[in-house]
C-alpha cells in the first residue's frame, strides 16, 4: 500500500525526467488542470523565491539521482526568475565532477563528497580557493526487482551483495526463501542491472554493501561498478528503464525512478524488530543521524549505513552540490548562488518529499544556508 502511495505522489515529476540535458523553459509551467490550478501553484511557489542578480543560463551537471530534484526546483526557480534557465546534465557524479573540474559548468552535482586530490585540482579552477560540498538532497537508494506475482520481497545486505557479486543467481535461491517464506518464487535467472557510468548512487550502494554486509563484499567503495558480471546501463534512468522492462531483473536507483517506473521495491532486514521499506520517512530517520567531517566552509556527512535503529532505511545517499568557496566564475557566481539559496531553502527543501526524497536535517540545513550566501 505504502508503495501504491509513493508511486502516485512521484507521478507527478514523471514528466520531468528526460534523456541527456534537463533545460526547463523560463516561461514557467503548463496549466494541466481546471480553473487554472496549475497557475496558482506555480505563482505561490514563484512568489516566495529570491532572485537577486540572477540572468541568462546557468549550466550544471552531475548526479542522475538528484536529476528530479533539480527538476523540480529549476522549474520553479525559472518561473519566478525572468530570463534565467537553469540547464542540468544527469551524467553522473563523476562526469559531473569532471566538467566542473575543467571549468565548464557552474557547479556540479555528486552523491560522493570530492575525494582529496579532486579538492587539491579545485585549486586550479576556484582561484584563491577550493571546491567546497554542499549537501542539498537525500533519499533512499531503492532496490527495484521485476518479478511477476512477487509484490512484496525482503532482503537482508549480504543476501543483495551476492546478488550484485553474482553469487546468488536464481529467485528461488535458499537465501531469498529463508527471507521470504510465504513469497512464490520463480527458478527463473536474477538479471541483475548496475551502472555503467561513474556514480555516487553505486559508490553509496558500495558504502552499505561494505559495511553491514562486510563479509560478502569485498569491494572498494568507489564510483565505478567493481564487481564482475550483471549488466549495465547510463544513469538511474537507465538502469530503471532495464529492470522495468526485464522480467527477473533488480536495480538500484533513488527512489522516485522506482515509483515514477511502477516498480516494485526491496525492503530491507536491517536487524531491527520488521523489515524497512524505502521511503523518504525511513530515509530521513537514516540521514539524521549523519555527522559534519568537513571542515571550514566544506560540509562533507559522514553517514551511517549500518543502523539497526527502528524504521530507519540505511540504504541511503545524500547529493551535494560542489562550488569554489572562493574564486566562482564572475558570470555565473550570481545565479549559482540565487539558485542554491532557493534549493537550500525552506520552500526548496519543501518540495522534496512529494518528489520521492528526503528534505536536510533542519541542522544540516541551516548550516547549508549559512554558507551559500558567503560563495564568491
Amino acid at each position: 500500500m505504502l508503495q501504491r502511495k509513493n508511486r502516485l505522489r512521484a507521478s507527478a515529476i514523471g514528466a520531468l525526467v528526460v534523456s541527456g540535458a534537463l533545460v526547463l523553459s523560463a516561461c514557467g509551467s503548463d496549466d494541466n488542470t481546471e480553473g487554472g490550478e496549475g497557475k496558482k501553484e506555480s505563482s505561490a511557489a514563484a512568489g516566495n523565491i529570491k532572485c537577486d542578480d540572477a540572468k541568462g543560463q546557468l549550466l550544471a551537471s552531475g548526479s542522475s539521482a538528484q536529476e528530479n530534484a533539480v527538476g523540480v526546483w529549476a522549474k520553479n526557480f525559472q518561473a519566478a526568475c525572468e530570463g534565467v534557465e537553469i540547464n542540468y546534465k544527469p551524467i553522473g557524479s563523476g562526469g559531473g565532477i569532471q566538467e566542473w573540474l575543467q571549468g565548464t559548468t557552474g557547479f556540479a552535482g555528486s552523491d560522493s563528497a570530492l575525494k582529496p586530490e579532486e579538492v587539491e585540482e579545485s585549486k586550479k579552477i576556484c582561484k584563491g580557493g577550493q571546491g567546497v560540498n554542499l549537501p542539498m538532497v537525500g533519499g533512499p537508494v531503492a532496490i527495484a526487482y521485476n518479478v511477476s506475482g512477487v509484490e512484496d520481497l525482503v532482503l537482508d545486505a549480504p543476501t543483495i551483495a551476492k546478488i550484485f557479486d553474482n553469487k546468488i543467481k536464481k529467485w528461488d535461491d535458499a537465501a531469498i526463501k529463508k527471507l521470504n517464506p510465504d513469497a512464490k518464487l520463480p527458478s527463473s535467472e536474477i538479471q541483475a542491472f548496475h551502472r555503467s557510468d561513474e556514480s555516487g548512487t553505486t559508490q553509496n550502494l558500495g558504502k552499505y554493501l561494505g559495511k553491514a554486509a562486510a563479509d560478502d563484499w569485498k569491494y572498494e567503495d568507489e564510483k565505478s561498478w567493481p564487481a564482475k558480471g550483471g549488466q549495465s546501463a547510463s544513469g538511474s534512468s537507465g538502469v530503471a528503464a532495464q529492470v522495468k522492462q526485464t522480467e527477473g531483473a533488480i536495480g538500484y536507483f533513488e527512489l522516485s525512478y522506482a515509483t515514477n517506473n511502477s516498480l516494485n521495491t526491496v525492503k530491507l532486514d536491517t536487524g531491527a524488530s520488521a523489515p524497512v521499506e524505502a521511503t523518504t520517512d525511513n530515509a530521513s530517520k537514516a540521514i539524521a543521524a549523519a555527522k559534519v567531517v568537513g571542515t571550514g566552509k566544506d560540509l562533507a556527512l559522514e553517514l551511517d549505513y549500518a543502523t539497526k535503529a527502528e524504521g530507519a532505511y540505511p540504504l541511503i545517499l545524500v547529493t551535494y552540490e560542489i562550488a569554489c568557496d572562493k574564486g566562482n566564475k564572475a558570470e555565473t557566481l550570481p545565479t549559482t548562488k540565487a539558485f542554491l539559496n532557493y534549493t537550500a531553502s525552506e520552500e526548496g527543501q519543501g518540495v522534496l518529499a512529494e518528489a520521492g526524497y528526503a528534505p536536510l536535517p533542519e541542522e544540516i540545513a541551516a548550516k547549508v544556508r549559512e554558507i551559500i550566501p558567503t560563495l564568491s
